[in-house]
């Protein structure tokens, strides 16, 4: 049985999706983009800076489900210039715990609201 998940810690969602659905024990994360909940306009324009909303973001939905992001099995990373990967490779090194998840990065001609990057993943749970 699926189940929906939500959480105002998050942003809420801008077209015709879910933030995350548990199903089984596995938690799908919508792709998060660097939009501060409470706003909903992007963090800012550094690249740093968004990709630790993305984090924040992910982390509040997997909170949401009774989760962590350290239980994340994969993760899907969208950039608009792969020139910024070091970058998702700082991030996650200080805000994931080894073993890392499985990982794809891709770079992508454009993101939602001119975003920089966008993370998606998939969580398992307890």
């Amino acid at each position: 049985m699926k189940k929906t998940i939500t959480t105002d810690s998050a942003p809420a969602a801008i077209g015709t999706y879910s933030q995350a659905v548990q199903h089984g024990g596995l938690l799908y994360v919508s792709g998060q983009i660097p939009l501060v909940p409470a706003t909903m306009e992007l963090v800012s324009s550094d690249i740093n800076q968004q990709i630790d909303q993305v984090f924040d973001n992910l982390s509040a939905i997997a909170a949401a489900a009774g989760t962590t992001l350290n239980d994340a099995v994969k993760l899907t990373v969208y950039l608009t210039d792969l020139g910024h990967f070091s970058s998702v490779n700082e991030v996650m090194s200080q805000r994931l715990a080894q073993p890392y998840p499985a990982r794809v990065a891709l770079e992508v001609s454009a993101l939602p609201r001119s975003a920089l990057v966008e993370i998606d993943a998939i969580v398992a749970i307890s």
